[in-house]
């Protein structure tokens, strides 16, 4: 059946005129992007299958070969439902940049999403403008951390670079606990130091975990 076989008040583009975009599935959204389907199988069909296959959370994970393998859609269509997702991803980013850090909360919600492997410990840095919005935020290094693999003069180059007013440090602990190793407080004390001197303050650092974050600033540790 063809999406014009449908009752009108049943299409996706009349629905969307006479209800608004919120009245659509996201099946339905999706239609209206991809708009024709193949010569057995409409459109709508096509796009409740791909999304009842993986879930329309992990769509947005998918590479052209995996959309494919769902029938009706093809290297052009998977590439429309790609770059959907990354024009999403770019609109987060811009949102997001400039947020002010009022709190640890601030830095934590700042990093839903931006985490590229949750199995590994990855550590941020993020510049921080004269009025606390941030500026930037760099990946400084990728697997545990250690005191002696992180030097102060690479994570303060990046911030003289970007004429950072202060710095906040970000790890997250992929086991999911959030109570800071001694080597993230020996990490912590050596780049506190290293910014007194520099005038870049280290603002806080922030351990996030699956649901939860810890705050140096927040428990004293940075007096």
């Amino acid at each position: 059946m063809r999406i014009h076989d449908l009752d009108p008040e049943n299409r996706p583009r009349e629905r969307f005129i006479r209800s608004g975009v919120s009245s659509l599935s996201p099946a339905e959204l999706l239609a209206l992007v991809l708009k024709y389907g193949t010569k057995g199988k409409n459109i709508l069909e096509t796009c409740n299958e791909l999304i009842g296959r993986h879930g329309l959370e992990r769509l947005a994970d998918l590479s052209v070969n995996e959309l494919q393998e769902t029938g009706g859609i093809g290297p052009a269509k998977a590439m429309q439902i790609i770059a959907i997702f990354e024009l999403q991803k770019r609109l987060q980013h811009v949102k997001s940049l400039n947020r002010k850090v009022r709190s640890a909360r601030d830095v934590y919600e700042y990093m839903n999403g931006r985490l590229p492997d949750e199995t590994r410990e990855h550590l941020f840095l993020l510049h921080l403008n004269t009025k606390n919005h941030i500026i930037r935020h760099d990946i400084v290094s990728v697997g545990t951390l250690n005191a002696s693999l992180i030097h102060p003069r690479e994570i303060y180059k990046a911030a003289i670079r970007e004429s950072a007013h202060a710095i906040v440090l970000v790890h997250n602990h992929p086991s999911g606990e959030v109570e800071p190793s001694t080597a993230d407080r020996q990490v912590t004390a050596i780049l506190k130091q290293a910014g007194s001197i520099l005038q870049i303050e280290l603002l806080d650092h922030v351990i996030i975990g699956r649901t939860t974050f810890f705050s140096f600033r927040e428990h004293s540790l940075l007096d």
